[in-house]
């Protein structure tokens, strides 16, 4: 699955700046009948977005004009899903395709065949002995539906008899090492293992898999373009069901403090919505690559709560890379929150280098987990 990037900056009138201009021109390998789209870091990789489908000029020729902020972008060409991505000739995937938007730009792109053109075989993973799947469809009753939850146990978990705080984390798929290894792992198990043994606190990860078509949906609090939003419901599902459970079955420090929530792009605006809606059950927030842009609403709900929030840790970070949208709209939510830029319980990092993928965010997962250590 490619990682989950972000933002349709072009369907946005929210977005100011000067925009530049890319034409991308397609030659598929052979004659189609599905229609083509691009799916990229401007539309959180949605392989259907129906503003994105391609113009097909004569035969197996397409083009797209794409109106968008100077910064760095990331893009495949699908037919309408993953399973019919663009790939190799001989069927493997092909890396995310890159431009640098500086000017006006024209892109020249040729498809050598299609995934659903071969027969895919299914990798089997195996992770680490303490990473477990607490439930593969665990009942998610205020959004009647059901999803695969996963936790981490530190290394000495089964030989002790402490309680242990706790990070609730989205896209849950992505989080832990596998073996043999992805792309798009976050491998924050790996992280942590080398953390405790250099003395850093052990700590509890739970990860919720995220909805697949719907992921712009649940993660989103409010109404979209993409459709009635369920993150308030999923949020409520976090605290009402899930965090409960968890309480239960194992070990865990269950007050405010000692209870944490993090994820990226859509999992970073959900996580801030609600550190913001709970702080007294959410003590701390990472905020990784926040997709705020498609949430604007966002900001006033922060503005009416920051009384919950001042004894709150938060941490924001995004990289330049990601675009200038990208930072810009992190940068605005922590003014709210931290106005005076005095704040010690509140973090912003803007990373030269960074890009909206998982292994920027499993490098910043580091000094997100010293900052809530602390």
């Amino acid at each position: 699955m490619i990682g989950r990037l972000l933002t349709i900056f072009f369907l946005l009138p929210l977005v100011t700046g000067a925009q530049l201009k890319v034409l991308i021109n397609v030659s598929a390998p052979k004659q189609i009948n599905d229609s083509l789209f691009i799916a990229g870091n401007f539309n959180d990789w949605n392989p259907r977005g129906k503003a994105l489908v391609l113009n097909q000029k004569i035969n197996n020729s397409y083009s797209i004009q794409l109106s968008l902020p100077k910064g760095f972008y990331e893009f495949k060409i699908t037919r309408g899903s993953w399973s019919k991505v663009e790939s190799q000739a001989n069927g493997k995937s092909i890396e995310n395709r890159t431009f640098n938007l500086n000017v006006d730009t024209t892109m020249d792109v040729s498809i050598a065949n299609w995934a659903d053109h071969f027969t895919q075989v299914d990798e089997k993973y195996h992770y680490g002995d303490h990473v477990h799947i607490v439930d593969t469809a665990f009942f998610m009753p205020q959004l009647d539906k059901h999803r695969q939850i996963w936790i981490y146990l530190p290394k000495n978990y089964s030989k002790s008899k402490k309680k242990y705080p706790v990070i609730y984390m989205q896209d849950g798929q992505n989080l832990f090492h596998a073996n043999p290894p992805r792309a798009n792992e976050w491998a924050v198990d790996s992280l942590l293992d080398s953390l405790i043994r250099e003395g850093s606190k052990e700590m509890i990860i739970v990860g919720i898999d995220h909805a697949g078509k719907d992921r712009l949906k649940e993660y989103n609090p409010y109404d979209s373009q993409y459709g009635k939003g369920d993150g308030k419901a999923y949020v409520q599902f976090l605290v009402e069901t899930l965090k409960p459970y968890i309480d239960s079955k194992y070990r865990t420090l269950r007050d405010v403090k000692n209870t944490s929530i993090a994820g990226s792009s859509m999992g970073g605006l959900i996580s801030m919505y609600a550190i913001a809606k709970y702080p007294k059950v959410f003590g701390s927030a990472g905020v990784f690559s926040p997709a705020f842009w498609l949430a604007p609403k966002i900001y006033d709900d922060i503005k009416d709560r920051l009384a919950g929030l001042k004894n709150s840790k938060i941490f924001f970070v995004a990289g330049d890379k990601e675009g200038s949208a990208m930072v810009r709209d992190m940068k605005k939510v922590h003014s709210i929150v931290n106005p005076d830029g005095i704040n010690k319980n509140i973090m912003l990092l803007e990373i030269e280098d960074g890009k909206h993928t998982e292994w920027f965010w499993h490098r910043e997962f580091v000094p997100f987990y010293q900052f809530i250590s602390k």
